[in-house]
């Protein structure tokens, strides 16, 4: 049997599926914790959906689809840019092949709790004090080349370092803060404009930032305005109505937002830390809240 298949199977062939399966490994590992995952899986339904039209013969859905697959395929280069862009450059720094992964000690408690308490401290101290500020909860929707407009972090988040951010002086204060999962990703980012305008809402720049993002992806966007001192959060495309107490601010978050993940300790082994860089972050259960109680 081991001759019969070895007539096959040659050396070659086994190095050309380990090379190609190590391949679609690190593409995998590039384009994790961005939005071009949500758009590979678009891809993969509409491959799937003309397969079942192929296969139940259904002539009209099938021409159809291959016209959106072949458009789809012309268009993956520019969707994809910033991911291909990403890719060459950790290539030519090497930082694709390492093997040192990003893992940190959990925080005691409900890390969730003791974020957003510090955001909804650092918002009213802002607010009271006039400063504006724009600050982006990460949900699933990657916001990786959001943090590379930026200035790259990585810090623990804390009501002193929010609010040396914001500070008028530093140059950082102009932008946006990212949070991903607990942690201060980067500072001074750039954000998308909202694309429509709200008829009879006079909006300055920072709120159409917000607005802009939450249209464009599951983010939780915490607005501060400098004009009027107003603390509100953008989500879905939708601006809340003020905010004026602290502990509803906390409670607004957390019923909006998914708790951060948080690796276990694992192996040191191949196997495992392969899993662990591929792992994708998981919604946990919560009750359902209703995001129009909070809209105006």
């Amino acid at each position: 049997m081991l001759s019969g298949i070895s007539q096959y199977v040659t050396i070659s062939d086994v190095v050309d599926v380990i090379a190609t399966s190590i391949l679609i490994y690190y593409v995998l590992l590039l384009i994790r914790g961005t939005r071009a995952v949500q758009i590979l899986i678009g891809i993969l339904v509409l491959v799937g959906l003309l397969g079942i039209a192929t296969l139940f013969h259904l002539n009209l859905l099938g021409t159809i689809l291959r016209l959106l697959v072949v458009g789809v395929l012309v268009a993956i280069p520019i969707v994809f840019q910033p991911e291909l862009r990403r890719a060459l450059e950790q290539i030519g720094r090497g930082g694709l092949f390492r093997m040192t992964g990003d893992e940190r000690e959990p925080w005691p408690g409900r890390p969730e709790d003791r974020t957003i308490a510090a955001l909804a401290r650092a918002a009213f101290y802002l607010s009271e004090n006039r400063r504006g500020a724009l600050i982006v909860i990460e949900q699933q929707s990657g916001l990786r080349e959001i943090c590379e407009t930026g200035t790259f972090l990585h810090a623990e988040i804390s009501e002193e370092l929010l609010l040396t951010i914001f500070t008028p002086a530093s140059p950082l204060h102009d932008g946006a803060a990212i949070v991903h999962e607990g942690r201060l990703e980067a500072a001074g980012c750039l954000l998308p404009l909202a694309e429509r305008a709200l008829t009879g809402v006079r909006l300055g720049t920072r709120h159409r930032a917000a607005l802009g993002l939450s249209e464009q992806t599951d983010a939780v966007v915490l607005v501060v305005s400098e004009e009027s001192a107003n603390i509100r959060i953008a989500r879905a495309g939708k601006l809340s109505r003020p905010v004026d107490d602290e502990q509803r601010l906390v409670k607004m978050l957390l019923a909006v937002t998914r708790p951060p993940r948080h690796e276990r300790r694992r192996p040191n082994d191949l196997i495992a830390h392969l899993r662990a860089r591929l792992r994708v972050p998981r919604e946990r259960s919560k009750p359902r809240v209703s995001w129009t109680d909070l809209l105006p």
